[in-house]
């Protein structure tokens, strides 16, 4: 029993980390919305975007942990990377050049 109250200790742990760097992030670009992904036995991917358009994205162990996360964030969150989700995100010079490189071989 109490390697379980560990394992659950350590979970909560690591949601309430993850909630405070999504409600972080929120409020430094004037709110946010999220999408939870697997990716595999990695966990998940929580993307974020900012009302700015700025972006970002945190990896979770576990897909049940992500949402527990974007859950006590409060942050809307949405079932796909769809359009009109991606056309919030706003991309800079350092994208693109990066994009291009990725392209052309850099």
């Amino acid at each position: 029993m109490a390697d379980t109250q560990q394992v659950d200790a350590r979970a909560e742990r690591t949601v309430s980390r993850l909630a405070h760097r999504i409600s972080a992030f929120a409020k430094a670009h004037g709110g946010a919305e999220g999408q939870v992904a697997h990716i595999g036995e990695r966990g998940a991917r929580i993307v974020l975007v900012g009302e700015d358009g700025g972006w970002g994205d945190l990896v979770a162990p576990t897909y049940a942990i992500a949402e527990q996360a974007v859950t006590r964030s409060g942050i809307t969150v949405h079932e796909s990377f769809d359009g009109e989700f991606a056309a919030k995100v706003t991309t800079g010079p350092y994208e693109w050049k990066r994009m291009a490189g990725i392209q052309v071989g850099g």
